[in-house]
């Protein structure tokens, strides 16, 4: 069954310059679908047309009749005075009907009307099957996973910030149980923890997901095909977007062999036809019948267009030659604002060359503690010092600049100092061409903005660059771009991110913000994680600790060998009962995968059987022990 069809659709906002041109796909239920391509080709377009914001000047784009879409993308706008817990709430209304429909039934069945009754069976059994009762509890689980406190679900609505009400939004939808998601940047202000919480729904979801994300890692995660829209139209790629790459790059060599085969054959005819008229200009006709023949061959030769890649990055980081094996000293440093303590007791040495990610959830304070280190807050204990030599390049997360009504041209000129070619250079290099040079700043999105500061920051002398989420707002492309460039980079690099494309591919060491400390950990991101799964791992299967007790003999177990051996054969018949019972609750939890309240039921139970089984193999396992020893 297809949920979402789009067929022929074109819609052109500028007169001549097309947005989506003849944009066909569709997708089936239950797949999910990445939709790629370059800020501005027209993902969030054809997202408004699917939801009836947009009308398309010709084609037509909807989904299957009666089933519920659910889109995070705009925020919708609620009551001044609704709470957070208010706006989570809409996303029963449709039980909240039910309750009221049901009281107005019990009121009347007095009357006798055997219609009322029965409707009011059907009503309560649709109810319960809807999770009527269990409202409270799901909500809460939600919010757990998304990182929504009491404290922010009492808060107004309208007070949050965009990220806040994103996460919000997003809650609300889950809890809403629609058949089909249309995700836009769902990631883009989710922490680690939040981002790995909804993969791990989408993961379960028996719905039809079709997802605009510039997260690589998400991507590979969770979609199973992806959709590129380029110049208007669809490019259908029948895997995740690892395959999305190598597949591109593929077609690309073959389109580019085809071209260059088809031009020297051209070439091989146009010399041919050449030389023929040359001999019939001395007097030979037949020569010059053939020599036109060649060339209507030549007009009949299907050419290929010639392929072209997005310009890479062709400049990078000025580096400033470091000195010494000091970069920077951390000892006991502390911080926290009105009465809530961030970090303390924070020791950290880092050396020459090191590349360190700095991890945390939303809020733990890792943009206070880059601030800190480039001198912009004081920290309320220890302190920290540079190596003598060491100068910092730094961008932020919200770029801004001192004069936003300059162009981007006089904006280099006054802050580099270069010359008008140069400038014009340099920016030509981040993909800002043509009269795009002239823009004003302040007409600038984020992604470009981050993109003017790279300029900039790629002319400075610097031995440790400090970027605080680099790849925001950034689409693909922007993002190969300033990983080429921080590829280059030989010097020391601090960054913060929750992009775990950008983090598997450059930290070597990793800082942990979490629980008031940084952990620290020397090892790649990859690594990192596989030390945080051994520690679960570790901590669920760990005995908790005894005290010793001077050794005894121990005594003769009742029955003997015998007797003992029964109870081996007991524990294993109780392991493979508890095994079979956790292939049945897999099984059922692909059954309800799309029903979220009943699949968190499935969970539970499965959680709770993993720690039964556990505890049996450990009796199993001192028993066969015991048993070994006996014999021996």
């Amino acid at each position: 069954m297809i949920d979402i069809q789009v067929t022929d659709l074109s819609i052109e906002f500028e007169v001549g310059r097309k947005i989506l041109d003849g944009l066909s796909f569709q997708v089936d239920q239950g797949e999910r679908v990445g939709l790629l391509g370059r800020n501005g080709a027209g993902k969030t377009t054809l997202f408004k047309i699917l939801t009836g914001e947009l009308l398309p000047d010709e084609g037509e784009a909807r989904t299957a009749p009666g089933k519920g879409v659910g889109l995070i993308s705009q925020i919708p706008v609620y009551p001044a005075e609704y709470t957070v817990l208010d706006v989570l709430n809409t996303a029963f209304d449709h039980l909240r009907d039910m309750e009221k429909e049901m009281a107005d039934l019990a009121e009347r069945m007095g009357e006798g009307d055997r219609s009322t009754l029965s409707r009011y069976d059907t009503l309560t059994a649709l109810y319960e099957r809807q999770g009527g009762y269990e409202t409270e509890m799901n909500l809460n689980k939600v919010c757990n996973g998304l990182d929504i406190p009491p404290a922010m679900r009492a808060q107004l609505f309208s007070e949050l910030s965009g990220g806040e009400k994103t996460r919000v939004n997003l809650a609300r939808l889950i809890l809403r149980e629609t058949e089909i998601l249309l995700l836009d940047e769902p990631t883009n202000h989710l922490d680690l923890h939040a981002t790995q919480w909804l993969e791990e729904y989408l993961s379960r979801y028996k719905g039809t997901v079709l997802a605009i994300s510039h997260d690589r890692w998400f991507l590979d995660r969770v979609v199973q095909r992806c959709v590129e829209i380029h110049d208007g139209k669809a490019e259908l790629y029948s895997g995740n977007y690892s395959f999305y790459v190598e597949e591109k790059e593929r077609r690309f060599q073959e389109k580019l062999k085809q071209y260059e085969k088809e031009q020297a054959k051209i070439e091989q005819l146009q010399e041919a036809a050449d030389k023929m008229r040359l001999w019939a200009f001395m007097g030979n006709d037949k020569l010059y019948k053939r020599a036109i023949n060649m060339e209507r061959r030549m007009e009949r030769i299907q050419t290929t267009d010639r392929p072209t890649k997005e310009r890479k990055l062709t400049m990078g980081f000025g580096e400033k030659e470091f000195r010494g094996d000091e970069v920077l000293t951390v000892k006991d440093l502390s911080m926290g604002f009105e009465g809530r303590t961030l970090f303390e007791n924070v020791d950290l040495e880092v050396a020459g060359g090191e590349r360190i990610a700095l991890l945390g959830d939303n809020g733990t304070g890792k943009s206070t503690f880059v601030k800190i280190l480039l001198g912009e807050l004081e920290p309320t204990g220890g302190k920290l010092r540079f190596g003598p030599t060491v100068r910092v390049g730094y961008l932020p997360q919200l770029v801004t600049f001192d004069h936003p009504e300059r162009n981007l041209v006089d904006t280099l000129l006054w802050d580099l100092n270069c010359t008008p070619q140069e400038a014009r250079d340099t920016l030509a290099a981040f993909n800002f061409r043509g009269e795009d040079v002239f823009k004003e700043v302040r007409d600038l999105s984020g992604g470009e903005r981050s993109r003017l500061k790279l300029c900039e920051l790629m002319h400075q002398k610097i031995n440790l660059l400090i970027l605080d989420e680099p790849t925001n707002h950034l689409d693909v492309d922007s993002r190969d771009w300033i990983e080429e460039a921080v590829r280059a980079y030989e010097g020391n690099l601090l960054f913060v991110s929750h992009d775990r494309y950008f983090i598997n591919e450059f930290a070597e060491r990793v800082w942990m913000l979490e629980d008031r400390h940084i952990s620290d950990f020397k090892g790649t991101y990859q690594e990192f994680l596989d030390y945080q799964e051994r520690q679960k791992v570790y901590a669920k299967n760990s005995p908790p600790p005894e005290k010793e007790e001077p050794k005894k003999d121990k005594p003769k177990r009742p029955g003997g060998t015998k007797e003992l051996e029964k109870q081996v054969a007991a524990a294993e018949r109780a392991v493979a009962k508890a095994e079979e019972k956790q292939y049945e609750l897999t099984e059922r939890a692909q059954e309800v995968a799309s029903n979220y309240l009943e699949l968190q039921k499935v969970l539970e139970e499965q959680k709770a059987l993993e720690e039964e089984i556990a505890h049996l193999y450990t009796v199993w396992e001192t028993l066969a022990a015991e048993l070994e020893e006996m014999k021996s």
